[in-house]
Order: C-alpha cells, then sequence, then structure tokens
C-alpha cells in the first residue's frame, strides 16, 4: 500500500512536470495565447513622440497621439536614483535571474495566495511586467489575469536572450504611462518636476518610481498625502537594498511632495503657431484636384507647387522607413531640428503681447465702446453689419450642430439671442459671464490679430514667428496661411521694377495729383494722404520715403503692369489673382507675412531673394539623421538694382515714414524698411531689416470691416511698426545673439545710386509717356 501510494505520488509529480513543460512548450510555440515572433520582440511597438527643436537645443514641443505622449530617453540618461529606486521596489534581485524570480514568486503564492496577506509585495519580476505591459491585454477577471501570467512568463525569458538588463529598464520606463498624458518616464520628469530624468533627485525618483504600483491611486497631484506615503515606502525599500542609510531615509522620508507640474499640451509652450503650420506641411498629401474645392484652387495651386519644390511638403508622404511604411510625426519619435531661435521666439511673442494685448486692444475696445455697430467700423450700415453677423451664425460650430438635431432655423435664431453662461477668454484669463451667443460672437470678432515672421536674409532661417495673439482662442495663422492687403508695402517691389528698367532714386518729377488710364481706357486718380511739397520737383526717393502714392502711380504709369505681377511673383508671392491693373503700385493685393519677409530679402541680399527655411536636419528616434535641408535662393533683381533699393528704403527710416524708429524707439541701426496701410486703416503693416535680419509685421481685425476708425491708430505706423522695433530692441540687448547696432549695409565704396540718372523732368521737359498717362 505504502509502496503504491509513493508510486502515484511519483507519477503524479511527473505528470505534473511533464504537463508543464508541455504547456510552456506549448505557449513558447504560439499554440497556447500570443507569444510575439522573434522579430516584433527584437522591436517592441513603442510609439514615441516627435519633437520640434528649436536652432538653439530648446525643445518647443511634442507631436503625439493622444495616449502615447512619450519620449525616448536612453539608459546612460536615466538618474542612478531611477534605477536604485525601481530595483529596490520592484525587483531586488533583477540582476540575478534570468526573467521569472522562483524565490519571489513562491513567495507571493504562499503569502498572498495560502495565507492571504494582501501586503506581501507580488511575484512578478521587471521584466515580467514589461511583457504585461507590451503584450497581455487588461484582464476582465482574476482567472483570465492568473492564464495571463504563464504566458508573460515565457515572454520574459524570451526578452533576456535579446536585451541586457540595462536595455530591460530603459524599456520598462520608456514604456510605463504615469497619466496626466505623461507617458514614459522622460515625458513624467517634465510634468510632473520640470525636469530631465538624468536631474531627479533622489525623492523625485522615488515619487515616480511609487506610481508605478497604481498610477491612478498614486496620482500626486490628486493625492499628495497618499502618495507620498508610497513615495516613502520607496525610500524604506531603497535603504534595505543598500541604496541608502538610515539617516539618509529618514530625512528625505520627512521632506513634503512638492511638485512642479506643467502639463503637456501642444497648444503650450513657445512657437505654438509655428509648430502647426509645421506639422501640416509635414503631414501634406500628395496634392489632387478632386480633393479641392471649387474656391480651394488657389491652395490647390500652391500646393502642387511646394510638393514639387519644396522637400518638406509632404515629407512623411515621400519619405518611408527601412520597413517600406511611411514616417509617422506621432509615433515615430523623430526629432525636428528646426531655425527658431528660443530666445528670439520669446522676445517676439513678449512684443506682440506688449502692443497688440497691453496697448492696442484696449484702445480699440474704448473706440467701439458704445456703438451699436462694434465691433465693425462706424461707416457701414447696421443692415450691413446684421447681414456680417448672420453669415457668422451660418459658419458657426453651434448652428451646424443644433441643425443636425433637427432644430428650425427660427429656434436656432432664438438660441443665439438667449442669455446663457459662458466662459470668454481675456488677456487677464478666462472669465465667467452670461452674454448670448451672439453676443460671444460680437466679443470674440473684437480682439485684433496679428502676424510677424523674422528670418535671416542670407541662410533662410525663420528666428521667430507668431501667427496670432493667442493660439488657444484664435488658430488662424497670420504669418504663411492667412494674407491680406498689403498697401504701401508693394512699393518697393514697384520701385526694383523702376531701378530694372533704368530709373534711379534721383530722378525727379513734379509732385501733383494725376489722372491715368487703364488698357481699357478707364481713368483712375489716386488720392494721396499729404500735400507736403505739393507742385514741387520731387526725387524718386523722396516718393517712397515718404510714401508718396501720386509718385507712385506716375512710376507705375511709365512701366507695364504685367511686368511687376511677374515681378512680384518672382519676388516668391504664390496669389494668382493679382490683377495687373495701374492701381496696383498702391497694393490692393492679399499677400502673406511670410512671403513678404521673404521678398524683402532680395533687397539686403544684393538681388537674390531667399526662402524661409524652417527645418535644418530630421534625425530618427536612435540619432540618425535622416534628412537634411538647406535655403532656396532665386535672383530677382540686378545688383546694381538692389543697391539703389538699399538707399531709398533707408530713406524710409532717416527720413520719411518710418522716421518713429529712431524718433521713439532709438534704434540707430543702419536699416531700411517700409510702412503700409491700407484703405480705412484695415490693414497696418511694416517690414523692416537690418544686414541680417529681415522682419515684417501685419496687424488688422479678423475682417476688412473691422479697424481703427482713426488714422492715428490705424495706420502701419502706430499698429505695425512698434511691433518691429520693440522686438529689435530686445534681440538688440541680448548680446549672445550677435546682433550690433554697429553692423552696416555692404555697399561697394563709390556706389553712386544717381550715376544711371534715367531723366528730369520739369514743366518744359515732359517725355511722351508724360502725354499719354499724366493728365
Amino acid at each position: 500500500m505504502r509502496k503504491t501510494f509513493i508510486i502515484v505520488l511519483w507519477a503524479l509529480l511527473l505528470i505534473g512536470i511533464a504537463s508543464v513543460y508541455f504547456v510552456f512548450s506549448a505557449i513558447s510555440d504560439g499554440k497556447i495565447g500570443y507569444v510575439p515572433p522573434i522579430e516584433e520582440l527584437e522591436n517592441p511597438n513603442l510609439k514615441f513622440a516627435t519633437q520640434v527643436i528649436s536652432d538653439d537645443g530648446v525643445v518647443l514641443g511634442t507631436w503625439s497621439l493622444s495616449k502615447e505622449n512619450r519620449l525616448y530617453v536612453g539608459y546612460e540618461d536615466l538618474s542612478p536614483n531611477l534605477v536604485k529606486a525601481l530595483v529596490a521596489t520592484e525587483d531586488v534581485r533583477f540582476s540575478e535571474h534570468s526573467g521569472v524570480d522562483a524565490r519571489a514568486f513562491f513567495r507571493a503564492l504562499i503569502k498572498r495566495g495560502i495565507l492571504m496577506q494582501k501586503n506581501a509585495g507580488g511575484g512578478s519580476t521587471i521584466t515580467q511586467q514589461l511583457a504585461k505591459q507590451f503584450y497581455s491585454p487588461t484582464a476582465d477577471d482574476v482567472m483570465e489575469r492568473l492564464l495571463q501570467k504563464p504566458i508573460e512568463w515565457v515572454i520574459a525569458v524570451k526578452l533576456e536572450r535579446y536585451y541586457t538588463k540595462e536595455e530591460i529598464l530603459t524599456m520598462y520606463l520608456n514604456k510605463f504611462d504615469f497619466l496626466n498624458n505623461a507617458v514614459g518616464i522622460k515625458t513624467a520628469a517634465r510634468t510632473y518636476f520640470s525636469k530631465e530624468p538624468k536631474t531627479l533627485s533622489v525623492e523625485e525618483a522615488a515619487t515616480l518610481i511609487g506610481m508605478c504600483k497604481n498610477p491612478s491611486l498614486y496620482n500626486p497631484r490628486r493625492f499628495n498625502e497618499r502618495t507620498r506615503g508610497r513615495r516613502n515606502v520607496v525610500l524604506e525599500q531603497m535603504r534595505k537594498a543598500g541604496y541608502l542609510t538610515k539617516a539618509e531615509t529618514d530625512s528625505l522620508k520627512a521632506l513634503p511632495l512638492v511638485l512642479k507640474y506643467q502639463p503637456v499640451d501642444h497648444k503650450d509652450g513657445l512657437a505654438t503657431y509655428f509648430r502647426e503650420y509645421l506639422r501640416g506641411v509635414m503631414n501634406a498629401p500628395e496634392p489632387k484636384k478632386k480633393n479641392y474645392r471649387g474656391w480651394q484652387m488657389q491652395k490647390f495651386y500652391e500646393d502642387s507647387i511646394a510638393w514639387a519644390t519644396n522637400p518638406l511638403f509632404g515629407w512623411c508622404s515621400k519619405n518611408k522607413k527601412k520597413d517600406g511604411s511611411n514616417y509617422n510625426l506621432y509615433t515615430d519619435g523623430l526629432k525636428i531640428y528646426t531655425t527658431i531661435n528660443s530666445r528670439m521666439q520669446q522676445y517676439a511673442e513678449e512684443t506682440v503681447h506688449e502692443h497688440v494685448a497691453e496697448y492696442l486692444q484696449p484702445r480699440f475696445f474704448k473706440e467701439k465702446k458704445g456703438r451699436k455697430t462694434a465691433p465693425y467700423t462706424n461707416q457701414l450700415k447696421q443692415e450691413e453689419v446684421d447681414a456680417i453677423l448672420n453669415r457668422s451664425i451660418r459658419q458657426s460650430e453651434r448652428r451646424r450642430v443644433m441643425k443636425l438635431a433637427g432644430y428650425s432655423d427660427a429656434e436656432i435664431m432664438k438660441a443665439f439671442n438667449t442669455k446663457r453662461e459662458m466662459t470668454v477668454f481675456t488677456y487677464d484669463g478666462d472669465k465667467d459671464t452670461i452674454m448670448t451667443p451672439l453676443d460671444s460672437i460680437k466679443y470674440y470678432k473684437h480682439f485684433l490679430r496679428v502676424g510677424f515672421m523674422s528670418m535671416d536674409p542670407i541662410t533662410g532661417y525663420v528666428k521667430a514667428y507668431v501667427g496670432g495673439p493667442n493660439y488657444d482662442n484664435f488658430q488662424y495663422d497670420m504669418v504663411m496661411v492667412g494674407r491680406r492687403q498689403v498697401g504701401s508695402t508693394i512699393k518697393p517691389y514697384l520701385y526694383s521694377l523702376a531701378m530694372e528698367n533704368g530709373f534711379s532714386p534721383c530722378d525727379e518729377t513734379k509732385n501733383v495729383a494725376g489722372t491715368y488710364f487703364d488698357e481699357n481706357g478707364k481713368a483712375w486718380s489716386p488720392r494721396n494722404s499729404s500735400k507736403k511739397h505739393y507742385g514741387e520737383t520731387v526725387t524718386l526717393k523722396w516718393g517712397l520715403a515718404n510714401s508718396n502714392n501720386w509718385i507712385s502711380a506716375y512710376v507705375m504709369s511709365k512701366l507695364n503692369p504685367y511686368e511687376l505681377v511677374r515681378l512680384i511673383h518672382s519676388f516668391g508671392v504664390l496669389n494668382k489673382e493679382i490683377q495687373p491693373t495701374i492701381s496696383l503700385c498702391l497694393g490692393p493685393c492679399e499677400i502673406s507675412v511670410g512671403e513678404m519677409v521673404s521678398a524683402y530679402t532680395a533687397f539686403v541680399n544684393k538681388g537674390i531673394r531667399t526662402a524661409p527655411l524652417f527645418v535644418t536636419r530630421i534625425e530618427d528616434n536612435e540619432g540618425n539623421i535622416i534628412a537634411t535641408f538647406s535655403p532656396q535662393v532665386n535672383e530677382v533683381i540686378s545688383e546694381s538694382s538692389a543697391y539703389k533699393m538699399l538707399v531709398m528704403l533707408r530713406a524710409v527710416i532717416n527720413e520719411g515714414t518710418g522716421g518713429r524708429v529712431r524718433r521713439l524707439y532709438n534704434i540707430t541701426a543702419d536699416m531700411g524698411g517700409k510702412t503700409g496701410t491700407t484703405n480705412n486703416n484695415s490693414d497696418g503693416w511694416f517690414m523692416g531689416f537690418i544686414p541680417n535680419l529681415v522682419s515684417g509685421c501685419w496687424v488688422g481685425g479678423e475682417e476688412r470691416d473691422i479697424h481703427f476708425d482713426r488714422m492715428a491708430d490705424g495706420q502701419g505706423a502706430s499698429m505695425a511698426l512698434p511691433i518691429w522695433s520693440l522686438y529689435m530692441n530686445k534681440v538688440y540687448a541680448d548680446k549672445e545673439l550677435g546682433y550690433s547696432q554697429k553692423d552696416s549695409f555692404d555697399i561697394p565704396d563709390g556706389f553712386d545710386p544717381c550715376k544711371d540718372k534715367l531723366l528730369e523732368l520739369d514743366e518744359e521737359n515732359t517725355s511722351r509717356l508724360d502725354d499719354l498717362f499724366f493728365q
């Protein structure tokens, strides 16, 4: 009987061992559960966010999937405190086992499974936990979780075969989700402590490792004291493992849990408009005409040119990874090295806020206060304003949702005129108020919009890019996307054409009003804002410096409008709708800030226009350079014409409409520029440049009928010029940037802008063209 019992026991033991062997063999072969193939184990599916990095090494922001905002960090960039805390808390024999810790397993089995001790610790190694993070779906019950364990053991053993201990630790910390959109240790360190993983202190490392037990339960934002208690448990484990002395542990335990919480949001940080524009450019698909509506043909034209000529446009669609798939900005952990300088970007954003938010906006609210047509000009009739607002209602998201829900037009209008609680934006922070949805539309239309860009004229590096006053609330980009009428800032193109046709800055004409006729015989009589030197003989240089419309119209009458359109396009302006009329010389066409800044580089760069360069290189998540970018240039005007334009554009600042730069802002630098104001003060412009930096600014309302009614506030010299000046003063004050007011333009010694003087007019010396065009 005893012998039989022993035989049965041995048989059961052998059967058990054989069963375990066959079960684990079946798991390893993929016959039971899912065990990833070798290729997947060697290349685990870690989704890393792409980082957008400034020219001076500052991370401007990241692009990621909503739940995968993970930034890669290597083992060498981990704080030793993190590694020690993780090993001491989760797997003290990590360096001794090969994926499964038998001692820990049996301890957990006896204490938790038999003795039902909840605080007996788990039996899973760090490698098993990593296997769970990668390959185990969330279990619905305890039995399902128990069935997952053997599979995780097999995967853990295989992981140990393919990776070093350091690589496993790194993958674990990169993979873990620390909540609050902080996926991976690098993002978590930045989010909770505003630090890099390498610089985390012992107590900070212990806090984050403590979260690994249960990040929801030990969320330091919601449960500070509970998380502090968990942190202290980690510190105690580090003491037991020999990483800390008792005195160090007691001292660290006494510390409060202090966060420097900075949530990761793509709308936060520097250069938000720039980052969003760049994301759209890099993700652009190949343009197909069928995908564009009739009113989008201009965009189709621009996208088609960009696809063919700009390697950055549609980069993700044009380039493939080793596995043949296209790059993904949200999961591939790329590093996009941009041309933005973080300090210059900061100065640009500060300046826009100082002038638009703190100065112009209060004046605009004050001007419109109490007016029935507000925020629109008082030159509009009430029925015209109502028609515009009704159009805004029809285009609103609120109306679209209500229409889909089956509401009638009458019900929708009633809702738009019914007061309700809402939160609205102010520059002093969001404000809770009660107003009708229609009033909220009017309120938001009060806010002035702005576009500012600054770039190096030689390299094309875009140093600063501000597409609007506040990205959260006004997302339309007024640097590279939006276009507005340019007014007198178009005149340098006109005068460039004149210089190319033999004119010189010293050519003279009478400063008088005139009437001109287009090719269809239609008369046009331009107005001028000033009668300074009326009837006197003045030079073309004086005419441009003082932005005199009569002189510009006279010059235009001597040239071909079609040639001017072609020249404007060669300056990099892509708008196909520019009309070749004689009035084009006063800037009725629409051009973007980015196009204008790029165009003005030709005046600094000896007639060579440089296109904006936004990115210098792209690296993959292993640090390999996978793309580089260089500036694109084209010759627009001759070197001689460029020097003549420099002479005239300097005069704008030294003796013309840009004099406020010197008088009010004390900038003494050798520079050129041009102010611009469109009809009714709808748009205010200023273009300014020094030898190694070209910057441009536009300020205006969301719509052309939203503007200052007073010229004193609405002209370019009041709205846009101060932004350029304040920005440049900040740039000059930062000596590390390398810009100096002592820099001067490289004009050859002895260059005479009047040498090629074409004509000198007086009452007795009138050309044949005067007889035809000048009435």
